[in-house]
């Protein structure tokens, strides 16, 4: 049995941020034992993603980002364009990967933390503290005994909720023969794709320099496509809508975000707290998730640290996941139009104010002044329906078939276009 103060289970973004600050304390600081769990290689284990976040300035990962920018765009259905500088604020790109190794520098300099590769299998918590029982990799049992357990793992059941969408994508890490895009700027919502009778469809481009993209095809309905149907897409955004001539696609990347106002059980045991995702960091509204992770895990290290009680504040306040309540039902019903609903926004209020407002930034004036800019009626009466609405767990949902080619378009992209097989 391993004895620590901490145990921290899962080294996704939460996890491995929370274990990060708590191995940077201040010199006066009260020094804080760590076990850090995280599931051996294989399907337990996420793939490589990418994350992405604004802050104002610099931040304390800023020498792993793969890129930043200071300018968004916003591209209507009809091709109407908005752009707006964001300073003080910086959008910024980070790799997963990138991230992990961020982290394992500090930690190889670190005593207090201790790294084990083991799937969990159960947590028995009480007052006093926890037991992590687990499985190493060669099927040995092994028990941590911690008096404070973080865990950020996906639940075993998605919790009960009135709307869930999903937010779904597919992305290919792209290079081209010819300099096709702006590396000052990212196309945050591109909306010059098919839409979806309910919900919002887009395109989505993070140039790291002139020949070299992350574009992603993004949806959030109901259910899931199938991969034919996300590769139909890119093919079509990438040939018609960007027209980028030949490229080749390097890498790609595949998610599912919950966007769902459902309530999070974030303390299953006296000792024993959920953060992260887990814990309800994802923005309903928009499936951002990092900041609030950063938020919630500095809130932990800093309790710790002065030997205080260390339970994760909530990761958004009351106002903005009611407000994200209201937007997800009218979504969702198809009161409003997805696309109309962002284009419109970002066309009229400044691009700066609009981020703050997404992560929770502003004052009341400035909720109310966005909120007068979306469609009153319908946001009113989901508004007016929710409290009559029962909370029910989603069911998985299948996803479509394939849709057969339209004329005129191949079959299959051209083999410089191919993505490779595996997810990256």
């Amino acid at each position: 049995m391993l004895h620590t103060e901490v145990a921290v289970l899962g080294a996704g973004a939460a996890g491995l941020s929370l274990v990060h600050r708590l191995t940077r304390a201040a010199p006066a600081s009260r020094p804080v034992s760590v076990v850090l769990v995280d599931a051996p290689p294989g399907p337990l284990r996420p793939p490589s993603r990418t994350w992405c976040f604004w802050e104002r300035g610099a931040g304390p990962y800023d020498t792993a980002l793969t890129a930043e920018w200071r300018r968004l765009r916003v591209h209507g259905p009809t091709g109407r364009r908005t752009e707006d500088d964001i300073d003080p604020l910086r959008y910024k790109m980070l790799r997963s990967d990138d991230f992990e190794r961020f982290v394992d520098r500090d930690l190889a300099r670190s005593d207090g933390v201790t790294r084990l590769e083991a799937t969990v299998e159960t947590v028995d918590g009480d007052a006093g503290g926890a037991d992590v029982h687990a499985r190493a990799a060669d099927g040995r049992p092994v028990t941590v005994r911690a008096r404070w357990v973080f865990d950020s793992r996906p639940p075993a059941r998605p919790p009960a909720a009135r709307t869930t969408l999903l937010q779904h994508f597919r992305g290919w890490f792209v290079h081209t023969e010819r300099p096709a895009f702006e590396p000052g700027t990212v196309d945050l919502m591109d909306f010059r794709v098919p839409q979806p009778a309910h919900g919002l469809a887009f395109g989505y481009v993070l140039p790291t320099g002139p020949h070299e993209a992350l574009v992603e095809y993004t949806r959030f309905s109901g259910a899931v496509l199938s991969r034919e149907a996300y590769e139909d897409e890119l093919r079509r955004y990438t040939r018609d809508v960007l027209r980028l001539g030949p490229f080749e696609v390097t890498a790609t990347e595949t998610g599912v975000i919950p966007m769902t106002d459902a309530r999070f059980d974030t303390r299953p045991a006296p000792s024993v707290f959920r953060i992260g995702a887990a814990g309800g960091a994802t923005r309903p509204s928009t499936g951002y998730t990092f900041s609030a992770v950063q938020r919630q895990t500095r809130a932990v290290a800093d309790a710790l640290h002065a030997n205080r009680h260390p339970q994760p504040p909530p990761a958004h306040s009351a106002r903005s996941l009611a407000m994200d309540a209201v937007m997800l039902r009218a979504l969702d019903t198809g009161r409003v139009d997805g696309a109309a609903f962002f284009e419109r926004l970002f066309a009229q209020v400044p691009a700066e104010r609009l981020l703050r407002f997404l992560d929770g930034g502003t004052r009341l004036h400035e909720d109310l002044s966005v909120g007068m800019r979306t469609p009153v009626l319908p946001m009113l009466r989901s508004a007016a329906e929710l409290p009559w609405l029962a909370r029910d767990r989603p069911t998985a949902r299948r996803s479509p078939p394939p849709r057969p080619p339209r004329p005129g378009s191949p079959a299959a992209p051209p083999a410089a276009a191919r993505p490779p097989e595996e997810t990256v």
